[in-house]
């Protein structure tokens, strides 16, 4: 029998709710061990803790603004070198190769140095999350840009039309779906950045709480922040959803 795709997602809460009913149930039968798998409601328990004594919000902001200032700042320069390297050979020449070499790593290794070079505080966070938007957003426009069509783009310029004309009229609007599509990716890099580098060094933050719920061997607070962070970047992620449908209805 043919399942009806308009109740997909209720399948999936029931699926999640009976997963939890489950796992609670062994936990209550001891069949867990509480100190490395706590049941649903110790995680709960702690998570609950956290918004009562107020103690999270400093640390949902220092992260929020982490994420934040990378992601933008990794959305412009990633936007403004990809069409550069796009459009100037030689640009490409330089920037390519570098964007490349980042590209391959595991840029996450780049957080001990950032914060040699800049400390413990917001700064080495926001340019970890910045290089890892900044990669990718460099090449999706940098690829979007010249699978432009080429007929497309004569024709703009028999027209009379110069680069900028382009850039304004026929390249960012081809690849505004390509960067918007993207996003979703953006924004779980710009998280891990923020959270990774709070992880390594911070005194604040939800990595800083994760690094202490760690050397505390709290793994209910860990996963209660865990799930915080899924659910923070879900809800980030139905942002974007909404905002590509809007923007691109054109399409």
């Amino acid at each position: 029998m043919a399942l009806d795709p308009r109740y997909a997602w209720l399948r999936q809460i029931a699926a999640f709710v009976v997963f939890l009913l489950l796992w609670e149930a062994a936990g209550g039968a001891g069949m867990l061990n509480p100190l490395f798998m706590p049941s649903p409601s110790q995680i709960g328990g702690a998570l609950g803790d956290l918004f009562t004594d107020g103690r999270i919000w400093p640390h949902l902001e220092a992260t929020f603004g982490a994420a934040l200032g990378g992601l933008v700042l990794g959305i412009l320069v990633g936007i403004a070198l990809g069409v550069l390297a796009a459009l100037i050979p030689l640009i490409a020449e330089l920037i390519e190769p570098v964007m490349t070499l980042l590209n391959a790593i595991p840029r996450v290794i780049l957080a001990p140095l950032f914060v040699i070079w800049l400390g413990i505080g917001l700064a080495s966070k926001v340019a970890l999350a910045f290089i890892l938007v900044a990669v990718l957003i460099f090449f999706t426009v940098f690829t979007g840009i010249r699978q432009v069509d080429r007929r497309l783009v004569e024709r703009v310029i028999t027209l009379g039309g110069d680069r900028a004309a382009l850039v304004r009229h026929v390249y960012l609007p081809a690849v505004a779906a390509w960067i918007l599509g993207s996003m979703k990716v953006a924004v779980g890099f710009a998280f891990t950045g923020a959270v990774v580098g709070e992880f390594v060094a911070a005194s604040r933050g939800l990595g800083y709480l994760l690094s202490f719920a760690q050397s505390t061997y709290n793994a209910a607070l860990m996963m209660a922040l865990v799930f915080l962070i899924m659910v923070v970047v879900l809800i980030i992620f139905a942002v974007s959803g909404w905002l590509e449908k809007y923007l691109l209805r054109w399409n």
